[in-house]
């Protein structure tokens, strides 16, 4: 197997809206610098929705202002409506991402609204991006299993993916967001999702509670998946997730398609550094075992 394989870095949003402790605003930015000096092509920096939900990202502002950007780094921001999008362009962000689920229950409980509303809620964001020249990728959540529904129809995961790249999302992530993914089921519910989304619009976003995200992962390269979201440290994850462990590692990642022969592009070794840099700032070992196995190399 060769080619190149893009990896989207979704640890200062994804990886640290859930920290029960604060982090710094200087913390965050230097964090972000420090994944812009890795050969990283896209690093999703924070996140512009309401304070009141996520205390922690409160300072997307400041935090979006503070960091070096680095030429050919793309440095997205989530927006849940139209209220974040602007909030987002004011700060002078020139790419978004919108998120819902496949799963209606995770949608209700995690947004207070349903799929069908949610994606009314993109609608407007959709637009005005397309009119400022605005790119936006659509994450969809649950897409192998729900803490509250459990089993989400692979014909649900169909629909919304499809909806959204309708919409004009160029991108379409599809997020195992509580872990319970195997390869199979993977590479089943990817091969649905191609049936209506091309697969070079398509990227996959494991969580690695049970263990099987990299074999997850390998099974999309298989089916031509060449995008990738991963979390430094490992960190981040679903909370309501049973026995969560976070994202999958982008150390990890990035070791496995170095061996398949792949491309990334990524400095493994400064972003080994980088994870453990980022571990220590919040006082726990680094969850990748990459990150382990380099200290002492």
């Amino acid at each position: 197997m060769s080619g190149f394989v893009r990896i989207v870095e979704v640890g200062p949003r994804d990886g640290l809206q859930n920290e029960k402790q604060a982090v710094a605003t200087a913390d965050k930015i230097a964090l972000i610098d420090r994944l812009s000096a890795t050969g990283l092509r896209t690093i999703e920096a924070t996140s512009f929705v309401s304070p009141r939900w996520v205390p922690q990202l409160a300072d997307a502002a400041e935090v979006y202002a503070g960091i070096a950007r680095a030429a050919g780094v793309a440095y997205p921001v989530l927006v849940p409506n139209e209220q974040g999008y602007e909030r987002a362009r004011a700060a002078g962000v020139d790419e978004v991402a919108v998120f819902t689920a496949a799963s209606e229950a995770f949608n209700r409980t995690n947004t207070n609204a349903g799929i069908d509303e949610s994606i009314e809620r993109f609608r407007p964001v959709l637009e005005r991006a397309g009119a400022d020249g605005v790119r936006v990728r659509g994450y969809v959540s649950t897409v192998l299993g729900c803490p509250y529904q459990g089993e989400v129809a692979v014909a649900d995961v169909v629909d919304v993916a499809a909806r959204l790249y309708r919409l004009g999302c160029y991108e379409i992530s599809l997020g195992d967001t509580i872990g319970v993914g195997t390869p199979l089921r993977a590479r089943q519910m990817l091969r649905a999702v191609a049936q209506e989304v091309p697969v070079a619009a398509l990227a996959v976003h494991f969580h690695d509670t049970y263990g099987q995200a990299l074999a997850n992962i390998a099974a999309c390269l298989e089916e031509d998946v060449r995008v990738v979201d991963a979390a430094v440290s490992g960190a981040g994850g679903c909370p309501y997730a049973k026995g969560a462990s976070g994202n999958v590692a982008s150390e990890d990642v990035v070791y496995m398609l170095h061996g398949m022969g792949m491309d990334t592009g990524i400095d493994l070794a400064r972003l080994a550094a980088t994870g453990r840099w980022l571990a220590a700032l919040l006082g726990r070992e680094t969850g990748s075992k990459a990150g382990k196995a380099l200290a002492h190399t």
